[in-house]
């Protein structure tokens, strides 16, 4: 291992070894936390594939399980954040402190655009009741009996005040 070459990224230089193509793709822990990582920052599945070296297909069949649990990698990562943060904040670190400060508050910004979402989405959900015959005209006499029809009956309509 001492003798291995490493790129500018810290990936190990393959040297072709006499056979043609590339050189088989190893799975290792290191490309799984990259891939994970990758998958929080919403990268897609081919800049994944040219960060780690490989094709896409190799992608999919070597990091399955990775790719199957996209949407909860950001969810992931942002609880790995607090973790790190509130381990190093109560070992005294006021860099930490200050940074658990801002990652609360834009978590408690985050859920009260989600909770105002939703409730628009509820009240835009709800269409209005359409009104039957009945009480349509009802509420056209009552209308036009409030002076709101804009027919010149007035307060001729309106009972007891004559």
């Amino acid at each position: 291992m001492a003798d291995e070459q490493f790129d500018l990224f810290g990936d190990p230089v393959r040297l072709p070894g006499g056979r043609r193509g590339r050189p088989a793709h190893r799975a290792c822990q290191k490309n799984r936390n990259k891939v994970m990582l990758l998958l929080a920052m919403g990268w897609s599945n081919e800049r994944i594939a040219n960060a780690i070296h490989c094709s896409v297909p190799t992608l999919r069949k070597h990091y399955f399980s990775e790719l199957k649990n996209r949407d909860i990698q950001r969810d992931r990562f942002d609880a790995w954040r607090f973790e790190k943060a509130i381990e190093q904040a109560a070992a005294g670190n006021v860099g930490a402190q200050r940074l658990l400060n801002q990652l609360v508050e834009k978590n408690d910004q985050q859920l009260a655009t989600t909770r105002f979402r939703d409730a628009q989405e509820q009240g835009k959900g709800k269409a209005p009741r359409p009104l039957g015959k009945k009480e349509q005209a009802r509420r056209d006499a009552g209308r036009v009996a409030d002076g709101g029809g804009g027919d010149g009956w007035g307060d001729d309509l309106k009972p007891g005040l004559h």
